[in-house]
């Protein structure tokens, strides 16, 4: 690499994506290729995958040496794999690229311009969602809208993980050890100079996704556990409001009882009270469960990954300790 060239890293985090790789390196390849004023590093992070992602990361650093790869001990999840590149990024700015091609890497020129006019975060949101059910799009929608609205942070809408970061926002990233992590807003809270780019995304270049709708909604409730003590205060207003609509009703029937010599309404309704009553405290109990749990995840102070190679070396995980 030329000394006097800023150092460009494409961090690509990879959980069984076999089927786009090479795809994916081949339009890489052409747009590094053609910035030869920039000097690049690719950043592959294999997530514990069980087909042959990790052989193929391999193979494609034997044929050019801009290629690293950080291979995890387990399947660690996407967000974990997203910090794991960070800590091991050198260049002077990170870009984050999914590997299924659905986020065209023809768009790193432009973020790179960004960049260069000193934004510090450059961010592609999407102007469309090819490939996407309307449930997916409409429920996606609705969360953040409701996100946006019991936090007081800006929320990024219809954008994900493919953003430019300069180093600065690398720092602040990597200085955020959180276990259960939800870099989307992370992003957003960390602040600095932010520039958008819109584009139209593609469907998955082939293989399939990897975000089912059980990962979604886990994710959703990180992030919401994660910016907002909101759920909290709904739990404790409706319980509030329970309450006294129970006093008023209470009140209600023992004047009934005493004036006008109604009986105490029977099994039916006490029932049906007692079940609404349960169930709303259920429901609670959950909402601080979550928060509960978080908290006694983050008190365990475990490392948050640890890794198994970083290319040809085997790693002691001494890093870790120093983030």
């Amino acid at each position: 690499m030329e000394e006097n060239k800023k150092l460009v890293t494409i961090l690509v985090p990879a959980y069984n994506e076999q089927d786009v790789l090479n795809m994916l390196y081949d339009r890489l390849k052409t747009i590094m290729d053609k910035l030869s004023k920039y000097n690049f590093e690719v950043l592959f992070v294999n997530d514990g995958s069980k087909d042959d992602t990790l052989k193929i990361m391999k193979d494609l650093r034997k044929i050019d040496n801009r290629i690293c790869y950080l291979n995890l001990s387990r399947n660690y999840g996407k967000e974990t794999a997203m910090i794991a590149g960070l800590d091991y990024s050198k260049g002077d700015c990170v870009i984050i690229i999914d590997a299924d091609l659905q986020d065209p890497p023809e768009l790193i020129p432009q973020m790179l311009e960004y960049w260069e006019q000193g934004y510090d975060d450059v961010y592609a949101k999407r102007k469309s969602r090819k490939g996407e059910s309307f449930l997916k799009k409409f429920t996606s929608k609705m969360y953040y809208k409701m996100l946006q609205s019991v936090t007081n942070i800006e929320i990024q809408k219809d954008t994900g993980d493919f953003r430019l970061l300069d180093r600065r926002c690398v720092e602040a990233l990597k200085s955020i050890r959180e276990s259960q992590r939800y870099t989307k807003g992370l992003f957003s809270w960390i602040g600095y100079n932010k520039k958008e780019i819109l584009f139209d995304r593609d469907p998955r270049a082939a293989g399939q996704t990897k975000w089912n709708y059980g990962k979604l909604i886990n994710l959703s409730i990180d992030g919401l556990t994660s910016f907002t003590t909101a759920p909290l205060r709904w739990a404790a207003v409706i319980g509030i409001l329970v309450s006294l609509a129970g006093f008023i009703y209470m009140l209600g029937i023992i004047f009934k009882t005493l004036f006008y010599g109604v009986d105490v309404p029977g099994y039916s309704s006490t029932m049906v009270v007692i079940l609404f009553l349960g169930g709303i405290q259920l429901i609670f109990l959950g909402v601080i469960g979550e928060y509960l749990g978080r908290t006694f995840n983050e008190s365990k102070q475990r490392p948050i990954y640890f890794v198994d190679r970083y290319n040809d070396e085997k790693e002691t995980n001494e890093r870790l300790n120093k983030n």
